[in-house]
């Protein structure tokens, strides 16, 4: 590992667009993360790790983007420092105008977190998926033909719905706050929808539950889709979490407490930074450290 490695820092926590391009970072070679809010991403702590491990001199930013910048940012992605780009809420729709391709996922999912530069080609890739169903692999079998129950509608969602379909999930019912306008938009065949009132009626035959809303994210721990009353339904399933502040959310410790399997949300995040971080340069991210770098962080960040 070089010695002279360097995390880039800045003064505050909210970078802009004008900012960063000013900054000496622009400079050299980097990835790029933008989004609203990013100020709390681990991304660069991940990123920026594995190209240490590597001895890698690109560097990741993270890039706080207003709205009205997009424009701005569709012309900067043809600077030539800039190596690759992640996308976070709320522009992973809104940026599959500015490329030139998109792999399957990201064609099926109808939105990006990833994107990869060829020489001036630029591919749109969705990598939530493959986050998503990494942590899962030892389920598989289980998952296969059965049911899964997913909580919130929102991109996340469509990402874990083209997921399951993958491992050929046979139903799966997304619960949503408005379950009949939800059913007017383009979901797989073999998605229903109910509500929250309603779900734990389709909850004996399913193998998998998942929160893929923010509820129990910092600094609203105490949020969680389901009642307390209802925890009993959790017993026996695979419940996984995609909110990873707090590691473990009010759903996860209602899991635990009905000896439910659970999985928390930062193994989903590390899964989607290692394919992005292949993609770009075509190596491996050295996960374990990588893992360790981030517990480490939150549990000093607590």
């Amino acid at each position: 590992m070089s010695a002279h490695f360097f995390y880039p820092v800045f003064k505050k926590h909210k970078v802009t667009l004008e900012e960063f391009k000013s900054s000496e970072y622009a400079r050299a070679p980097h990835f790029m993360l933008i989004g609203k809010p990013v100020s709390h991403s681990l991304s660069p702590l991940m990123h920026n790790t594995a190209a240490q491990f590597y001895d890698i001199s690109t560097r990741y930013i993270a890039v706080q983007l207003q709205s009205e910048e997009l424009g701005t940012f569709a012309a900067y992605l043809n600077a030539e420092q800039l190596k690759g780009v992640n996308i976070t809420i709320p522009y992973k729709q809104l940026v599959m105008d500015y490329v030139d391709e998109f792999s399957e996922s990201c064609r099926h999912i109808g939105a990006l977190n990833t994107i990869v530069k060829r020489g001036q080609t630029l591919t749109g890739h969705n990598t939530d998926a493959y986050g998503f169903l990494k942590p899962l692999e030892s389920y598989k079998s289980e998952i296969k033909n059965s049911r899964a129950v997913i909580f919130g509608t929102g991109g996340a969602s469509k990402a874990i719905v083209y997921a399951l379909n993958k491992w050929k999930v046979e139903e799966t019912i997304l619960v949503s706050r408005n379950p009949h306008h939800k059913e007017n938009t383009k979901w797989p065949d073999n998605v229903q929808f109910c509500s929250y009132d309603s779900w734990s009626s389709y909850a004996e035959e399913a193998s998998l539950i998942v929160n893929a809303t923010p509820l129990g994210m910092e600094p609203n721990e105490q949020g969680c889709p389901l009642k307390e009353t209802d925890k009993k339904y959790l017993a026996d399933k695979i419940c996984y979490d995609i909110v990873y502040k707090p590691q473990k959310t009010t759903f996860l410790k209602m899991a635990e407490q009905v000896d439910a399997r659970t999985i928390g949300g930062l193994e989903m995040l590390i899964h989607q930074g290692s394919r992005s971080f292949e993609l770009w340069t075509g190596k491996q991210f050295p996960i374990e450290i990588i893992r360790n770098k981030l517990n480490n962080h939150l549990h000093h960040v607590h």
